[in-house]
């Protein structure tokens, strides 16, 4: 029997929100996981107490970033219009069915100039304090690596600049050392004031759109301005801490920031894990001299093909020497200023090597082979690599870190982003995990209420029918 519907648009009705809501809806998870009021504390003093018109809740301001952020909405415009027709979303903000919503232009106002980065990191804190609360937090085991962001900014806008080259946290502990070294092999040590001479310089590849975002290129990814968002998650994922850079640094140089800002928050860390980009010197040696352990994968050497294998060049600690594959001794040159001892054979015992066209490939007939100061910290994250707990922990990366950002990417639409200047960019990425955290954070606790009203019923139940159960 074919049923016809009325087109009934234009009827007035009298509803109620709250019924049309599921139960079990995201937006109200979160609702009921955290209390949005602490948002009123972190952002008291930058409102005037007894002046000017009235402000938008800021509350309401918050939730609709994280509206944008837990869907993917590609816009704060597109953000407000969605708002605008979906019931659960007005739910959310406590708004009614005819209120109208704030502008759009209120939110990227107040979140560029009002709310500072210190708000935003605020915000970002109190969640993963609701979820350390919980008791959902791992973070003995850490999982570090970064990720590119696509800027907005066109490749064919670009100059070439000069810009200072940055000194490394470690430059000044290396240096001692390598004078030390250079003391005990009876060499003269370097001289510690560099100041006399101009500082170095680097030529490098800037965005006249967004000056701050860097050229990235690695593999098969397309040349592009990008920003670096270096991130540390822990077991269940959680985002613990995230630095944003441009996206020509390299990771091991941010390495140091995200390190002390996430061990200064949970110094119960015991593990770091992270890819091959970590996997230097400086590195292994603070993270072994602070008591932890690294979790660092095999870092392929980079060699001559053709040439013979870099294990086969042995290192002899007692005569500190060199064994090439021959049997012949390298002996003990200088310690240069990157902090490598060079190590030189003789140039009369290779010219009567039978192997020599895999060995020497310059005209002085010399082999070199270079080992670093701290080269015994990378002997020590490669017994790690071997180890039960190295085998165990660096096989969650595949389903800590990658997947943290492959959701963050295909879920929460991280992969481009539509702010310039690094400051905005580093709030919207921080804005971005902090809302993928209260998103777990809230299914999980909903799913612990459900199972545990779950087993209470059907304790009552029991209580009430213990024949049925016989």
């Amino acid at each position: 029997m074919l049923k016809r519907e009325k087109l009934e648009r234009n009827v007035m009705e009298i509803v109620n929100t709250d019924l049309l809501v599921p139960n079990d809806h995201l937006l109200r998870q979160i609702d009921g996981s955290v209390d949005f009021t602490r948002i009123y504390d972190l952002v008291e003093e930058l409102y005037c107490p007894d002046n000017g018109r009235p402000s938008v809740d800021p509350v309401v301001l918050f939730k609709m970033v994280l509206i944008q952020h837990l869907y993917g909405i590609r816009s704060l415009r597109q953000t407000v219009k969605d708002i605008e027709m979906n019931i659960a979303y007005r739910w959310f903000l406590g708004y009614t069915l005819n209120e109208p919503i704030p502008h759009f232009a209120t939110i990227s106002y107040n979140f560029k100039q009002r709310y500072t980065p210190q708000t935003v990191e605020q915000i970002f804190t109190w969640i993963l304090y609701e979820a350390e609360r919980a008791g959902y937090l791992k973070p003995e085991v850490v999982f570090i690596d970064a990720t590119h962001i696509k800027a907005n900014a066109n490749l064919k806008k670009k100059v070439k600049k000069a810009i200072p080259t940055a000194a490394r946290v470690y430059e000044q502990q290396l240096r001692q050392e390598i004078n030390a070294d250079r003391k005990a092999h009876g060499k003269k040590p370097f001289d510690d004031d560099d100041s006399s001479g101009s500082p170095k310089e680097k030529i490098l590849t800037q965005s006249t759109t967004d000056p701050e975002s860097g050229v990235f290129h690695k593999g098969e990814h397309k040349q592009c301005f990008a920003y670096s968002a270096h991130t540390v998650c822990d077991r269940h994922n959680f985002v613990l801490e995230v630095e944003v850079t441009a996206g020509n640094v390299h990771d091991s140089v941010v390495f140091d920031t995200v390190y002390e800002k996430v061990t200064q928050r949970y110094p119960q860390i015991q593990v770091i894990t992270a890819d091959a980009g970590y996997k230097t010197p400086w590195i292994c040696k603070r993270i072994f001299d602070d008591g932890r352990v690294p979790s660092l994968p095999y870092k392929r050497p980079v060699t001559k093909k053709g040439n013979h294998e870099w294990y086969k060049y042995v290192y002899d600690e007692y005569y500190d020497q060199i064994l090439c594959p021959e049997y012949k001794p390298l002996s003990y040159c200088t310690t240069n200023r990157y902090g490598y001892r060079e190590y030189k054979s003789r140039s009369y015992r290779c010219e009567k090597c039978p192997t020599r066209e895999r060995c020497v490939g310059n005209r002085s007939g010399q082999k070199t082979v270079t080992r670093h100061v701290w080269q015994d910290y990378l002997e020590r994250a490669e017994d790690v690599r071997h180890s039960p707990l190295g085998k165990e922990t660096y096989a969650l990366r595949s389903q800590t870190i990658e997947r943290v950002f492959a959701d963050a990417k295909e879920k929460y639409a991280m992969r481009y982003t539509p702010y310039r200047g690094l400051d905005q960019v580093s709030n919207w990425v921080r804005l971005k995990f902090a809302a993928m955290n209260l998103k777990k954070l809230a299914m999980w606790k909903f799913k612990a209420s459900s199972s545990f009203l779950s087993s209470l019923h059907f304790f009552l139940f029991y209580i009430k029918n213990p024949v049925s159960f016989v």
